[in-house]
């Protein structure tokens, strides 16, 4: 198929880019914002209990040390929602080192002439550091906020694997659907963004600084002028960035609206594409979509806290993840089990499965090196030779990689920690030679590999079902009969269809899922 010329691809994604750039502006301005008035606060604290000084400063510093993602996803837990309050948490943290140690700088390095001066006027020390201290270590404060600014612009990009929005929809979108242009629409913007903003406070950092030697001479009024002016554009530029957002982003969501979720890959979002339509074409409802969430937990957790209505899962990774349990084999009593389960735990329920089982799979090169490789108990003698890749939930889930490793008595050489987005790449470039997928990603065929059978029988069914909230029911009650109509429609081949369609002919999930509506006018 032929791709979307790059004008049409703009202009189709412009709405949706003009919604995430606002949002990313709103995470980076709020929360340096919060961090500026939290820095200056510690600073000064600091600097008048100096026995503070290295225990605060150590902590702020190991907060700079914590990998963001993780600092994101800890945040999530503690605060109990997914979305932007957790977000601007993670970001506060880490813009308040440089921050609070420039302020700190500034207030140490005061001339000591001039404090001498302000001591013989009879100045308090309160009034020495409000009065003298303060407004000398300003450029220094400025350049903190710099690094502190362009720092949450990069980390706000992570923030949408927890559902804050932002320029990294696009990017978390691009690396599930291996597709450059999504990644570079995340990207530029917000290379772009950091740049305006680094500019408006170097600006600043310009005009408030001390006229020079070397400086056009400037009378009193107009180095007023210039001070207010510079001073004025990064608070001017923080207020339209807060404005933007208000207009594009309306801080009430409907409350007739229904939120669909999905976790960060390929099916999972067309699969909610589906359900989004279907609901859209029969009930004529709002709905919201809240897609490329972190994982099952925070899909999951989103669910019973209300956060969305309804998502994607397989029977499988619910039993292993969810509730800790061994895979039922009987896949009708596997669903019975976690129908029961839902409703009495989570408040939520399984509805009609899709059709098909996504299990685990171990996938290597179809080629003539691997012509003798055709089930995984084939690898017993060459595993210690070879590297294989593995997403970190499979890398730890019981029902993942350990378990398959003692029943089939597997040590690899090398194991590498990598996405299942880039995996499959890796692999027809031989940098792996051995990587752990799903038996329906179409990009198994686009890349010209093959699954090993599951000889031993380790891997479930892992039947894909869409999960809803009761409450969501109770509100709607037509919602379970209407997305009942995609139970049964979908097996096996036909998702892999629907996958290559996008991964490998790059078709957005929102026109594969409106063809197959179209195909199917019975649903």
């Amino acid at each position: 198929m032929e791709e979307q010329s790059l004008s049409a691809f703009l202009q189709e994604r412009w709405p949706e880019l003009f919604l995430r750039l606002t949002e990313h502006m709103m995470l980076t301005v709020v929360s340096t914002g919060a961090a500026i008035g939290l820095g200056l606060g510690l600073a000064i604290l600091i600097f008048r209990y100096n026995r503070l000084r290295e225990p605060v400063m150590a902590v702020v510093g190991i907060l700079q040390t914590i990998p963001s993602l993780a600092l994101l996803v800890f945040l999530m837990t503690v605060v109990g929602k997914i979305g932007v309050a957790p977000a601007l948490i993670a970001l506060i943290l880490y813009a308040l080192l440089p921050i609070a140690r420039n302020t700190l700088i500034g207030l140490e390095n005061t001339p000591h002439a001039i404090l001498e001066a302000a001591t013989g006027l009879g100045m308090t020390e309160n009034q020495i550091i409000r009065l003298v201290r303060l407004p000398l270590a300003v450029p220094s404060i400025v350049a903190g906020i710099r690094t502190a600014t362009v720092v949450a612009v990069g980390i706000a990009t992570l923030s949408a694997f927890i559902g804050a929005g932002g320029l990294g929809e696009f990017i978390n979108r691009g690396l599930a659907l291996s597709s450059s242009r999504l990644i570079l629409l995340g990207a530029i913007p917000s290379g772009l963004l950091a740049i305006i903003y680094d500019l408006s406070l170097a600006a600043a950092e310009w005009g408030i600084r001390p006229v020079r030697k070397v400086d056009t001479p400037l009378s009193l009024p107009q180095q007023k002028l210039r001070r207010r002016a510079a001073a004025s554009l990064p608070v001017a530029l923080f207020v339209a960035s807060l404005a933007l957002y208000v207009v594009a982003h309306p801080l009430s969501q409907a409350s007739s609206s229904i939120t669909i979720g999905s976790k960060h890959y390929t099916e999972q979002i067309i699969l909610a594409e589906l359900i989004a339509q279907t609901i859209e074409k029969d009930m004529h409802v709002k709905v919201q979509r809240r897609f490329d969430l972190g994982g099952t937990s925070v899909c999951h957790g989103a669910l019973v806290r209300a956060e969305i209505d309804i998502y994607p899962e397989y029977t499988g990774t619910s039993f292993a993840t969810i509730l800790k349990k061994p895979v039922l084999k009987d896949r009708a009593q596997a669903l019975l089990f976690l129908k029961n389960q839902y409703r009495r735990q989570f408040g939520s329920d399984w509805l009609l499965p899709f059709g098909f089982s996504n299990s685990w799979a171990i996938i290597v090169g179809d080629d003539n090196e691997n012509s003798s490789l055709n089930k995984i108990s084939d690898l017993s003698g060459l595993a210690d030779k070879m590297t294989i890749g593995l997403p970190a939930e499979f890398a730890e889930r019981e029902d993942g990689f350990p378990g398959l490793g003692k029943v089939y008595g597997l040590r690899f050489a090398r194991i590498e920690d990598i996405d299942t987005n880039i995996a499959y790449k890796a692999l027809a470039e031989k940098q792996i030679d051995v990587a752990a997928g799903n038996t329906t990603d179409g990009r198994i065929n686009a890349y010209k590999l093959k699954i090993l059978s599951d000889d031993r029988g380790y891997f479930p069914a892992y039947q894909a079902a869409p999960v809803v909230r009761l409450d969501a029911m109770r509100k709607f009650p037509t919602l379970e009969a209407t997305v009942n109509k995609l139970g049964g429609k979908i097996d096996a081949i036909e998702m892999r269809r629907l996958n290559h369609m996008v991964d490998g002919e790059h078709q957005s999930p929102a026109a594969v899922a409106a063809a197959f509506l179209k195909k199917h006018p019975e649903i």
